[in-house]
């Protein structure tokens, strides 16, 4: 006999379905009654499952038609530096990426001037398709120092965050960063990575990551208009 209320182990059994996609996004869930049945458990067991999904924002109900995945949203807490993978995982989501280019480039005069160097010097770019729950959520353009970006060339970019591998692996003191975001339309490039029409509305995040003090991580987070949002606590003095 397990310790675990029936009703979170029914949760995580959903959960693990949605994130393994046997109910696609806007999918129609079976109803309570057919849950009912198939777990052997009472209906208000199964309201309880469904409710703490609900509020996690993996599912929602309409009225008359039943209940239906959510389509993956990510977001970003501006209050805390945290990485994509970090941010997500917490929540029980399932991200990885997909690395589409890694090379060393000549800075441009933005860039240069983000991570302290001169323009035209050298630096160290990684691309990477981010995912969360199997759909395309944003596409990352990165820029390191040339040393230290050609390091993380090597590292595992598919299934673990850059912050994680800065600060564990190569024990670098993540302090703040300065983020600016806008609106864009998107082209022809990142319409084709992220499966939206080419004109569509994206949110364009520029971070600059210092660690003691120190620029070292500037990035373009191109995500999805229809799949992202922000968080920020703000406190009144």
């Amino acid at each position: 006999m397990s310790a675990v209320p029936l009703y979170l182990q029914i949760r995580e059994i959903i959960r693990h379905q949605i994130l393994e996609g046997s109910y696609p996004a806007h999918g129609l869930l079976p109803s309570e009654s057919q849950m009912t049945a198939a777990f052997g458990v009472s209906r208000i067991t199964i309201r309880q499952a469904l409710n703490d999904l609900q509020k996690e924002g993996m599912i929602f109900k309409v009225a008359g038609k039943g209940t239906f995945v959510s389509k993956p949203k990510a977001f970003q807490n501006l209050s805390n530096l945290r990485g994509f993978g970090e941010e997500m995982n917490s929540l029980g989501y399932e991200t990885f990426s997909q690395v589409l280019s890694k090379r060393a480039v000549r800075a441009d005069e933005h860039v240069a001037r983000q991570l302290g160097q001169e323009p035209g010097s050298m630096v160290y770019q990684i691309q990477r398709l981010r995912y969360l729950n199997r759909e395309p959520i944003s596409v990352d353009v990165s820029y390191f120092p040339l040393a230290l970006g050609e390091r993380l060339s090597n590292e595992d970019l598919q299934a673990r965050d850059v912050f994680a591998i800065l600060e564990r692996d190569y024990g670098l003191n993540l302090t703040h960063a300065d983020v600016q975001i806008d609106a864009i339309t998107v082209d022809e490039w990142l319409a084709g990575h992220l499966r939206v029409s080419e004109g569509a509305p994206l949110l364009r995040i520029e971070r600059l990551t210092y660690a003691n003090d120190q620029p070292i991580d500037f990035e373009y987070l191109y995500y999805r208009g229809d799949a992202f949002h922000y968080r920020l606590r703000i406190d009144r003095k």
